[in-house]
């Protein structure tokens, strides 16, 4: 799988939330700021994605506390989609770990903001852009 992407690697992944109502509101609008939106929704787990595909996945929690934080970074066209999903999560009540700016340490054009979603886990929107940007 030499220069395989992610996306030959995960089909889909998901993710539980204590309190589902308030992250699936979390997410609709979040998403939707990077073009995504719910292609399935059973009720107790819906599906994000673009057409027919739904690559993300929140789950109700019906058990003791979820057992982690997990980290989560969403693809973002430029670097003002970046933008944009930062000030929605902010809008919507998230808590802000990194304001969107240049992460050089990563790589050179690795723009990113990073938000704690309602389930406390780390969910970042990065561009890939050009080294320079």
């Amino acid at each position: 799988m030499a220069g395989g992407s992610i996306g030959e690697v995960i089909d889909h992944f998901g993710i539980n939330c204590s309190d589902f109502e308030t992250s699936a509101t979390f997410y609709d609008a979040v998403l939707g700021v990077l073009g995504q939106t719910r292609v399935m929704d059973f009720g107790v787990a819906i599906g994000y994605g673009s057409g027919d595909h739904a690559p993300f996945w929140i789950s109700r929690w019906e058990g003791a506390e979820p057992n982690r934080e997990m980290h989560v970074a969403f693809a973002a066209a430029d670097a003002e989609t970046v933008q944009a999903f930062y000030d929605k999560a902010i809008e919507m009540g998230a808590e802000s770990l990194h304001a969107p700016r240049l992460w050089p340490e990563y790589h050179p054009g690795y723009f990113g903001a990073f938000v704690r979603d309602p389930d406390g886990n780390n969910i970042e929107a990065v561009w890939h852009g050009p080294a320079g940007s």
